[in-house]
């Protein structure tokens, strides 16, 4: 049987991160699992929650096998600094940016099938002179990608993204033909790709309240939005709209299409993390590699609590063990 190796970063060390990869380490799982952290990290906090765990140190020479309950394979990088729950530290962020060129890289070369990340403090990274606005933006280019498309889905719910993570007042000049066209090309062929959809139902937003009215509330629909689904569907693509967000979100609407295009962050996001927060997982269309993330933040406040709830990083290990499997469909139809 096929043994997908997917390697999880474990984010900010401060965080949540570390509490979850001990966590689910307690399970079985069916792919080698490895962990990019610091090892005494990882002992501390098992002891911390009280939770049995043993390190190995990962060795890439060795056979990819399950995963067994309580033992961890461990790709160890030291912190700079010793780690304190709740504390950030810029000087621990070349850490937090090491073990995500370290994954990223082994997923490139094939060493890794995919790569789950944990919650990484954005603002610290920056603090530290990293020009890190994303998981999303940074495995973009470090692959080369032309063009990443943030995707978060929940049992019932997928929403992607024109725009990411980007100041409010810079969307509409952000929303081009260029790339809006790039964006629903990339989802329809990664829910393709990825989901075994043989023909997906893309839902596009309009930018503006009652998407445009008409030009009355902004010209974004009739001169951007509207012409490039109207291409898109010429060339065979099933691309709707644009449709009203106010209305988009109705359990009607939504049983009838496969994925919900939003055109900025909070347009689209706060809905499916109503719908299914903690359960939600964060997929990165259009890479070149399988790359997942929880849908939530590194939860400082909890970290060593025992009160995190590791349910999204749980949902987004198993998706990416289920896209790593070379047979498996996905959801699609």
């Amino acid at each position: 049987m096929y043994v997908p190796r997917i390697v999880i970063t474990s984010g900010e060390p401060a965080g949540i991160g570390p509490d979850a990869c001990v966590v689910l380490a307690q399970d079985a799982w069916q792919s080698d699992l490895v962990v990019a952290a610091d090892a005494s990290l990882l002992e501390a906090t098992a002891a911390s929650l009280g939770l049995p765990l043993t390190i190995e140190i990962y060795d890439s020479s060795r056979p990819a096998h399950a995963h067994r309950p309580g033992v961890l394979s461990v790709l160890h990088a030291p912190t700079a600094e010793p780690v304190t729950a709740g504390r950030l530290d810029p000087r621990n962020a070349p850490y937090v940016i090491g073990m995500l060129d370290r994954a990223c890289d082994g997923c490139m070369n094939g060493e890794f099938a995919a790569m789950v990340t944990a919650p990484v403090q954005k603002s610290t990274l920056m603090d530290a002179g990293f020009p890190f606005i994303g998981h999303t933006e940074y495995l973009a280019e470090r692959t080369r990608a032309a063009l990443p498309v943030m995707m978060l889905q929940s049992a019932a719910l997928r929403v992607a993204l024109v725009t990411t993570h980007l100041a409010l007042a810079d969307v509409p000049r952000a929303i081009t033909p260029q790339r809006l066209r790039a964006t629903l090309r990339i989802v329809h062929t990664d829910l393709q790709r990825h989901f075994s959809f043989s023909a997906p139902r893309i839902a596009v937003l309009g930018l503006n309240p009652h998407a445009g009215e008409s030009g009355h509330l902004g010209r974004e629909e009739i001169e951007v939005i509207s012409p490039v689904i109207r291409q898109l569907q010429s060339e065979g693509l099933d691309v709707r709209g644009p449709i009203p967000a106010d209305t988009a979100f109705t359990p009607q609407f939504l049983a009838t299409i496969d994925v919900v295009v939003a055109m900025y962050h909070d347009q689209g996001l706060p809905v499916i993390k109503h719908a299914g927060f903690g359960n939600a997982v964060n997929i990165t269309l259009g890479l070149p590699i399988v790359r997942t993330s929880v849908d939530h933040g590194t939860a400082l406040s909890l970290a060593r609590s025992g009160r995190a709830d590791t349910g999204s990083l749980r949902a987004a290990l198993a998706l990416a063990i289920d896209l790593s499997s070379p047979s498996a469909a996905h959801g699609g139809s």
